[in-house]
């Protein structure tokens, strides 16, 4: 009998349920998308932080910063000395400085390791190559840092960072420069489950082994691989020293921050920092216990920087930053106002629906249908435009949300400082000033992936619009006698 009734008085007011279920519809499909364009938000600066911490890393400990020394520009020096008498003389020169000037000695890595929480650290030394190309015409020439700028795109050695230049100073003759830099990182190939190739993927050739921490073999990104026209199997020449290319990484995210990646021992033996790293990866076992590790270590272990990823989200700006602001303050508050407004407007149609249905009431209680029959049919009614509501909302909420994903809005992530010495606020390889300020500047696809959580609250959003319409109708139906019946006949 209440399945009959329910069906054909739902037929009879199509017009009044649809407008019911379309309030909420809208209100539901408001929070589908607000949820899931935030948790877009959430996967792009998930993105830019595994740029620079790599996958799997609860926070990094780097030396603490220290005064520069008087006299110090901190910049590389080349000299060359062409000779007089030849007409032309082209030579090439590398300069190899570890990030910042910054370094730890590697026991460090083994007393992080043993801190309370950490469940392992690895330690990775990041280098910035400067590499000059001069061609000589009967005079003698030397190079020394300065702050031209010679673009992060052109060239070889340029990479997919940025370049930090060195202007060429001519002393009685002609010369032509090309000046380019990279970064290099060394990875400690007994575990490559942290450290800067942990958040990319060898999509051609094979990564190192545990047997070559000393080999002369590299791994490059494979936008640096492009520009440069490097494949597996190819060599790369760094300060005069030959590397066979195993194999080509692809970043998870939309950049990488390194170029080239060798065995640590090689990128010490290259920068002259022996037994010396410039970051060290922790993971913890407990993502509870990150803070109290991070206190631990700064405790136990001076003349560290200790940063976590939540200090890294906290230097995040640009327009990702912005966005996510408004998602998480301005759509929140929003959907729960145009869901209290949908809640209302339901309420109040029901209760309206109901005082015009009195002679129908009036009639099924002068007949013995109890109050709470009456009260009973009209709050199934509700739950059924509710769910219609629902099912309404999740459609439109879904293709909005496709509708984002489709349009993939380009949203960029700029990140700043932390204060630590290797600088992972710059990402592991970022170097002079060109090179930081290229790096410091990601471009993040927005999408907006909607979760089985988020359908779910749909439909409790649903169910609940519907009993709060119905909790309203089925207490103004209870309220009716038999005699309002007789009353409502003209």
């Amino acid at each position: 009998m209440f399945g009959i009734y329910l069906k054909r008085e739902l037929g009879r007011r199509k017009k009044a349920a649809l407008v019911i279920a379309l309030g909420l519809a809208l209100g539901i499909a408001l929070v589908i998308t607000v949820n899931s364009v935030s948790a877009g938000m959430t996967q792009a600066q998930d993105k830019v932080l595994k740029s620079l911490y790599g996958l799997g890393t609860d926070m990094t400990v780097t030396k603490a910063r220290s005064a520069p020394t008087s006299g110090s520009s901190g910049r590389p020096n080349f000299r060359f000395d062409a000779n007089s008498n030849d007409s032309d003389d082209t030579q090439s020169s590398d300069r190899v400085m570890t990030q910042g000037g910054q370094a730890l000695a590697s026991s460090v890595v083994t007393k992080v390791s043993r801190q309370s929480g950490v469940a392992s650290a690895v330690g990775a030394l990041t280098l910035n190559v400067t590499k000059v190309d001069g061609s000589f015409t009967q005079g003698k020439a030397q190079s020394s840092g300065g702050n031209t700028g010679n673009g992060g795109q052109g060239g070889p050695g340029g990479g997919s960072g940025g370049t930090s230049t060195a202007a060429p100073q001519v002393q009685g003759g002609g010369a032509n420069f090309d000046v380019n830099s990279y970064s290099v990182a060394g990875v400690d190939v007994t575990d490559q489950t942290l450290g800067p190739l942990a958040g990319s993927k060898i999509t051609t050739g094979k990564t190192f082994t545990a047997a070559q921490t000393d080999a002369k073999v590299a791994v490059v990104s494979k936008a640096y691989a492009k520009e440069n026209s490097l494949k597996v199997g190819k060599t790369l020449k760094i300060s005069g020293t030959k590397y066979t290319i195993i194999g080509i990484a692809t970043p998870d995210s939309s950049e990488s921050t390194t170029d080239v990646y060798l065995p640590l021992k090689q990128a010490q033996t290259l920068a002259d920092a022996k037994n010396q790293v410039t970051t060290i990866y922790v993971k913890a076992t407990d993502s509870q216990q990150i803070d109290s590790v991070k206190s631990a270590i700064q405790k136990n272990i001076s003349g560290t920087t200790v940063t976590t990823s939540a200090d890294l989200a906290e230097t995040v700006s640009g327009s990702l930053s912005t966005a996510s602001n408004l998602a998480t303050s301005v759509g929140k508050w929003l959907s729960i106002a145009v869901l209290v407004a949908a809640f209302l407007v339901a309420a109040l149609l029901t209760s309206s629906a109901v005082s015009r249905r009195v002679r129908e009431f009036g009639t099924l209680k002068a007949l013995g249908w109890p109050s709470r029959r009456v009260t009973r049919q009209v709050v199934g009614e509700s739950i059924v435009n509710g769910l219609l509501g629902g099912a309404l909302g999740i459609g439109i909420g879904l293709a909005a949300a496709y509708t984002v994903t489709a349009i993939s809005p380009k949203l960029t992530a700029q990140l700043g400082s932390t204060g630590g010495g290797g600088g992972m606020g710059g990402g592991p390889g970022g170097g002079g000033p060109g090179q930081q300020a290229t790096r410091n500047t990601m471009e993040i696809a927005l999408s907006a992936p909607v979760s089985m959580t988020t359908i779910a609250l749909a439909v409790g959003l649903a169910v609940t619009g519907g009993l709060i319409a119905g909790a309203m109708g089925g207490w103004r139906a209870s309220r009716m006698r038999p005699a309002d019946a007789l009353r409502s006949v003209s």
